[in-house]
């Protein structure tokens, strides 16, 4: 209590002394135009790109920070960084116009990189997933292993090995690490359903994959992909060929699954491939394409019908049949379609 009281009337000494009041305001504005200067006003006039690389020190840092005018004075920066724990993380950074030394020394404090969304589509090949990641410039790196490469697993990628999904990576990834990351994605999948009982006649995982790419390149619409998935298990139950146009384009392409905007003909359908479903019954020897959850929850789910045929309906769906007389018919109401399409 008495040194509460003593507090007391020091404060109220200094709240009357007008000499005392005019020094505590003074100062206040001399820290507050200093903080303005020197911890609040940006010199960023643009945005800008600034990298640290692993192990460098918070001084040499300061220096490139303070040489590349982003920050007014260095030894500021450095003092915002002690008050945001006093280390820097390694990583790509995007420095807005207008951002504060302590705003930059916060982002490099808790590691705030740049980040860039990798987009890898449902029913896309192997190959094409390749070529999209090359395609993207915030990546780095090649997407074919080199000799010291020592991870078997993403240098022998296989299509149904990679679970497509939105990535969202720093900026400066190895093109390799999306693909195992998108890798291990589609592990966890598969512990997840393990246990869950397979549709007759599927035995094992991989024959759940290689039948999900195929309805997977089948259609687009989730809410006929178990539809689709009954009539070709229903077709392998009879020990008929499963005839699957998409399995004739990864044959024709050799394993790119895109026609590049060619027809694929009659006589294609002939091709010599074990992937080829009109020339071979059962499964092809794997997956074709890459698949999301929707396609393989179709399969391990699929509809009970006693369907065995199906073309599409001219509106992005398809047109399913129990006997091969009224597939005929869908078949020829689809060919005036595309007739009436071509025409327009």
């Amino acid at each position: 209590m008495k040194i509460k009281n003593r507090l007391k009337k020091i404060l109220r000494k200094v709240v009357k002394n007008k000499f005392l009041q005019c020094f505590v305001a003074g100062v206040a504005v001399v820290f507050l135009l200093m903080f303005w200067q020197f911890g609040w006003q940006s010199p960023v006039r643009e945005m800008q790109t600034f990298v640290i690389s692993c192990g460098t020190s918070v001084g040499a840092v300061a220096r490139d920070v303070k040489q590349r005018n982003l920050v007014a004075s260095d030894k500021v920066f450095k003092m915002m960084v002690r008050l945001h724990g006093g280390k820097v993380q390694c990583g790509q950074y995007d420095i807005p116009v207008g951002t504060s030394v302590w705003r930059i020394a916060r982002m490099f404090a808790r590691g705030n990189i740049a980040t860039t969304q990798i987009v890898i589509p449902e029913g896309l090949t192997i190959k094409q997933i390749k070529q999209l990641l090359m395609g993207t410039e915030e990546l780095v790196g090649a997407v074919e292993c080199s000799r010291d490469n020592n991870n078997v697993a993403v240098c022998n990628l296989k299509d149904g090995d990679i679970f497509p999904d939105t990535y969202r990576v720093a900026r400066g990834t190895p093109r390799l690490a999306v693909l195992d990351l998108a890798r291990k994605k589609m592990v966890a999948l598969e512990q997840e359903m393990k246990g869950k009982k397979l549709p007759r006649p599927l035995k094992n995982w991989k024959q759940v994959v290689t039948l999900a790419s195929i309805v997977q390149k089948e259609t687009p619409r989730v809410s006929e992909m178990s539809t689709v998935a009954s009539v070709y298990l229903n077709r392998l139950n009879k020990g008929m060929r499963l005839q699957a146009d998409p399995t004739v384009v990864y044959a024709l392409t050799n394993g790119l699954g895109d026609m590049q905007g060619k027809p694929l003909l009659r006589g294609h359908l002939k091709t010599e491939s074990p992937y080829n479903t009109y020339m071979n019954k059962g499964l092809p020897p794997g997956p074709i394409a890459n698949v999301g959850r929707d396609a393989v929850e179709a399969v391990l789910n699929p509809k009970k019908t006693n369907y065995l045929f199906f073309v599409a309906d001219g509106q992005g769906g398809h047109r399913f049949s129990v006997d091969y007389a009224q597939h005929q018919k869908n078949h020829a109401d689809w060919r005036e379609i595309k007739k009436m399409k071509n025409k327009n």
